[in-house]
């Protein structure tokens, strides 16, 4: 196949594009590539995509296939615009975070959406989910129900996840802050998550530019309540320090975040998003040929991407918090 990436150059693009390259497939990616270049192999074409000439380099070509990443409703409309023509089927990564409510347990891809972003661009990561429905909204319009693929990804982690959603916990295991190895965890019953390594979206995503699958699809992988996520993290590491559970009441009064960031326990949400984010049925996914490797393997290949780093990246709590907090849980328990 012929294959044009609009992307290309990071995590989800850059895996997609080494994916493709794999199977033999020729690869062009379009892409700034201020930061990083595509893997060898593909062809680069550096382009803006917030200037009118950005597609100009390829609108002329023919593809099997176009896969878009973007978030920026504007970068997708202008691509949609300049391309559709080019192509007979389009495919574009979203995201489960399109889904108005997520309290439900097992909602599937007809569940009602948030409402478009009307405008080009994100004000901020409040509009990620509404900035995302529009993005699915323009290559819907442009080139129809049975040219498009939307695959309505879960959090996707694995080597190369610079927001350490993915590498907080494996690494946390392997590197205790604290004399006696404690690790300071949250329990929260309800809590439930899910996590599809990035190269196993990607080789589904060039399967399904191969089959030309269309509609929407839910693209997650490894539900399981966080106390599972947690204790596989645990086996990788080969913990066997003690385990400092706190419950949420605590972290929050203790000004501990959720989710990712700074002064965060990564993963843990509350009960109010848990749900329809980590129990959405990939039955048409898996139908299409989503087969997603064990958790085991993914966080196994994380901790070994982040290595002997004396912290991880991007997310979870620093060496001298994770000191501080399992202290003060000590004094609260004695």
């Amino acid at each position: 196949m012929r294959l044009l990436i609009l992307g290309g150059t990071n995590f989800v693009g850059r895996a997609t594009a080494t994916d493709a390259l794999a199977r033999g497939h020729d690869v062009t990616c379009l892409a700034r590539g201020t930061k990083r270049s595509p893997p060898h192999g593909a062809r680069h074409v550096v382009a803006d995509r917030t200037t009118p000439e950005a597609y100009d380099d390829v609108a002329g070509e023919r593809w099997d296939a176009v896969i878009d990443v973007a978030t920026q409703p504007g970068h997708v409309r202008s691509a949609v615009a300049a391309l559709s023509g080019s192509t007979d089927h389009w495919l574009h990564v979203s995201t489960i975070s399109v889904y108005a409510d997520h309290s439900v347990e097992g909602a599937d891809e007809t569940a009602e959406l948030l409402e478009p972003l009307a405008a080009d661009e994100m004000g901020s990561m409040e509009d990620y989910g509404h900035a995302k429905v529009a993005c699915e909204q323009a290559v819907t319009a442009a080139l129809g129900p049975d040219r498009s693929l939307l695959a309505r990804a879960g959090l996707i982690g694995g080597p190369g996840d610079l927001s350490g959603r993915t590498g907080y916990w494996p690494w946390r295991f392997a590197h205790p802050a604290t004399d006696d190895g404690s690790v300071l965890v949250p329990v929260d019953p309800g809590c439930r998550t899910a996590l599809i390594d990035v190269r196993d979206l990607a080789a589904w995503l060039v399967h399904c530019a191969g089959t030309g699958a269309t509609g929407a699809h839910d693209v997650i992988a490894n539900a399981a309540p966080l106390a599972d996520h947690l204790a596989t993290a645990r086996e990788v590491a080969g913990h066997t320090g003690p385990v400092v559970e706190v419950g949420p009441e605590w972290l929050a009064g203790h000004g501990v975040a959720q989710w990712y960031g700074p002064r965060s326990l990564p993963l843990w949400v509350g009960p109010e998003d848990s749900p329809g984010l980590a129990s959405r049925p990939t039955t048409r996914a898996r139908a299409a040929g989503l087969s997603p490797r064990p958790l085991v393997e993914t966080l196994a290949d994380v901790l070994a991407w982040e290595g002997g780093r004396e912290q991880p990246h991007g997310s979870g709590l620093t060496d001298e918090e994770e000191r501080e907090l399992v202290s003060a849980a000590a004094e609260r328990s004695s």
